[in-house]
Protein backbone atom coordinates (compact mmCIF):
# COMPACT_ATOMS: atom_id res chain seq x y z
CA UNK A 1 0.00 0.00 0.00
CA UNK A 2 3.05 1.90 0.90
CA UNK A 3 4.46 1.88 -2.18
CA UNK A 4 1.82 3.15 -4.67
CA UNK A 5 1.00 6.66 -3.93
CA UNK A 6 -2.50 6.67 -6.07
CA UNK A 7 -3.87 4.59 -3.33
CA UNK A 8 -3.22 6.82 -0.67
CA UNK A 9 -4.73 9.64 -3.09
CA UNK A 10 -8.06 7.44 -3.73
CA UNK A 11 -8.18 7.39 0.11
CA UNK A 12 -7.88 10.80 0.47
CA UNK A 13 -10.29 11.23 -1.91
CA UNK A 14 -12.50 8.90 -0.79
CA UNK A 15 -12.70 10.34 3.01
CA UNK A 16 -12.74 13.97 2.11
CA UNK A 17 -16.28 13.80 0.06
CA UNK A 18 -17.38 11.39 2.27
CA UNK A 19 -16.31 14.14 4.90
CA UNK A 20 -17.80 17.14 3.21
CA UNK A 21 -21.27 15.68 2.36
CA UNK A 22 -21.31 14.47 6.69
CA UNK A 23 -20.31 17.90 7.04
CA UNK A 24 -23.48 19.16 4.30
CA UNK A 25 -25.91 16.98 6.20
CA UNK A 26 -25.43 18.79 9.01
CA UNK A 27 -24.98 22.22 8.09
CA UNK A 28 -28.43 21.44 6.30
CA UNK A 29 -30.29 20.02 9.65
CA UNK A 30 -28.44 22.75 11.76
CA UNK A 31 -29.49 26.14 9.56
CA UNK A 32 -32.65 24.79 7.66
CA UNK A 33 -30.19 24.47 4.06
CA UNK A 34 -31.61 21.48 1.72
CA UNK A 35 -30.43 18.36 1.96
CA UNK A 36 -28.59 16.67 -1.35
CA UNK A 37 -31.35 14.60 -3.45
CA UNK A 38 -29.59 11.05 -2.95
CA UNK A 39 -31.52 8.30 -3.12
CA UNK A 40 -30.94 5.95 0.13
CA UNK A 41 -28.90 3.41 -1.78
CA UNK A 42 -26.35 6.13 -2.56
CA UNK A 43 -26.17 7.54 0.87
CA UNK A 44 -25.19 3.92 2.14
CA UNK A 45 -22.22 3.51 -0.33
CA UNK A 46 -21.34 6.95 1.39
CA UNK A 47 -21.56 5.35 4.44
CA UNK A 48 -19.67 2.50 3.54
CA UNK A 49 -17.45 4.30 1.55
CA UNK A 50 -16.52 6.84 4.94
CA UNK A 51 -16.51 3.31 7.03
CA UNK A 52 -13.64 1.70 4.79
CA UNK A 53 -11.83 5.08 3.96
CA UNK A 54 -11.70 5.80 8.17
CA UNK A 55 -10.38 1.91 8.36
CA UNK A 56 -7.81 1.88 5.64
CA UNK A 57 -6.56 5.24 7.12
CA UNK A 58 -6.10 4.18 10.56
CA UNK A 59 -4.18 0.90 9.30
CA UNK A 60 -2.21 3.53 6.54
CA UNK A 61 -1.59 5.48 10.00
CA UNK A 62 -0.63 2.63 11.68
CA UNK A 63 1.72 1.44 9.38
CA UNK A 64 3.78 5.33 8.61
CA UNK A 65 4.16 5.33 12.29
CA UNK A 66 5.51 1.75 12.38
CA UNK A 67 7.91 2.42 9.56
CA UNK A 68 9.00 6.06 10.56
CA UNK A 69 9.61 4.59 13.80
CA UNK A 70 11.82 2.15 11.64
CA UNK A 71 13.60 4.38 9.93
CA UNK A 72 14.16 6.81 13.21
CA UNK A 73 15.88 3.57 14.68
CA UNK A 74 18.09 3.05 11.52
CA UNK A 75 19.43 6.35 11.05
CA UNK A 76 20.73 6.58 15.28
CA UNK A 77 22.55 3.44 14.51
CA UNK A 78 24.02 5.36 11.21
CA UNK A 79 24.95 8.04 13.23
CA UNK A 80 26.41 6.07 15.94
CA UNK A 81 28.57 4.08 13.31
CA UNK A 82 29.41 7.15 11.54
CA UNK A 83 30.42 9.13 14.55
CA UNK A 84 32.66 5.92 15.94
CA UNK A 85 34.26 5.76 12.34
CA UNK A 86 34.76 9.57 12.24
CA UNK A 87 36.65 9.39 15.75
CA UNK A 88 38.33 7.02 14.59
CA UNK A 89 39.47 8.73 11.65
CA UNK A 90 40.22 11.76 13.19
CA UNK A 91 42.60 9.98 15.65
CA UNK A 92 44.35 8.29 13.22
CA UNK A 93 44.84 11.73 11.25
CA UNK A 94 46.11 12.69 14.53
CA UNK A 95 48.74 10.50 15.12
CA UNK A 96 50.16 10.97 11.11
CA UNK A 97 50.24 14.67 12.35
CA UNK A 98 52.39 13.62 15.37
CA UNK A 99 50.71 14.98 17.99
CA UNK A 100 51.47 14.69 21.64
CA UNK A 101 48.98 13.48 23.93
CA UNK A 102 48.14 16.72 25.11
CA UNK A 103 48.39 18.12 21.85
CA UNK A 104 45.72 15.46 20.46
CA UNK A 105 43.80 16.04 23.98
CA UNK A 106 43.51 20.07 22.50
CA UNK A 107 43.24 19.59 19.05
CA UNK A 108 39.95 17.39 20.07
CA UNK A 109 38.78 20.43 22.31
CA UNK A 110 39.52 22.49 19.68
CA UNK A 111 37.02 20.71 17.26
CA UNK A 112 34.63 20.88 19.45
CA UNK A 113 34.58 24.83 19.13
CA UNK A 114 35.96 25.57 22.34
CA UNK A 115 38.15 28.97 23.35
CA UNK A 116 41.63 28.57 24.43
CA UNK A 117 40.34 29.51 27.90
CA UNK A 118 37.50 27.23 27.78
CA UNK A 119 39.91 24.53 26.91
CA UNK A 120 42.45 25.40 30.03
CA UNK A 121 40.09 25.49 32.60
CA UNK A 122 38.99 21.89 31.58
CA UNK A 123 42.28 20.88 31.61
CA UNK A 124 43.57 22.39 34.69
CA UNK A 125 45.72 24.33 32.87
CA UNK A 126 46.90 27.83 31.86
CA UNK A 127 46.26 29.25 29.20
CA UNK A 128 49.42 30.08 27.85
CA UNK A 129 50.01 26.54 28.08
CA UNK A 130 47.17 25.37 25.66
CA UNK A 131 48.40 28.64 23.63
CA UNK A 132 52.04 26.74 23.44
CA UNK A 133 50.02 23.31 22.63
CA UNK A 134 47.60 24.64 20.09
CA UNK A 135 50.28 26.68 17.99
CA UNK A 136 52.61 23.46 17.77
CA UNK A 137 49.68 21.51 16.67
CA UNK A 138 48.97 24.08 14.04
CA UNK A 139 52.76 24.12 12.75
CA UNK A 140 52.46 19.95 13.14
CA UNK A 141 49.31 20.58 10.73
CA UNK A 142 50.65 22.81 8.36
CA UNK A 143 48.26 25.38 9.03
CA UNK A 144 48.13 28.99 10.96
CA UNK A 145 44.72 28.66 13.12
CA UNK A 146 42.04 26.94 14.50
CA UNK A 147 39.51 27.69 11.56
CA UNK A 148 42.03 26.49 9.15
CA UNK A 149 43.00 23.13 11.29
CA UNK A 150 39.04 22.71 11.61
CA UNK A 151 38.85 23.52 7.66
CA UNK A 152 41.60 20.58 7.41
CA UNK A 153 40.75 17.70 9.08
CA UNK A 154 37.21 18.00 7.96
CA UNK A 155 37.84 18.42 3.93
CA UNK A 156 40.15 15.25 4.63
CA UNK A 157 37.56 13.31 6.48
CA UNK A 158 34.93 14.18 4.22
CA UNK A 159 36.75 14.35 0.58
Amino acid sequence: MLRHPSFVWVLAVIQSVSGFYFLWEILASLFGLPELPLEWQWREMIEIAAVLGLVLGAGLGVMLALSARREIARAASSRRLLAGQFTEEVRKRFREMGLSPAETEVAWFLLKGMSLSEIAALRGTREGTVRAQSTALYRKAGVSGKAQFVSLILEDLLL
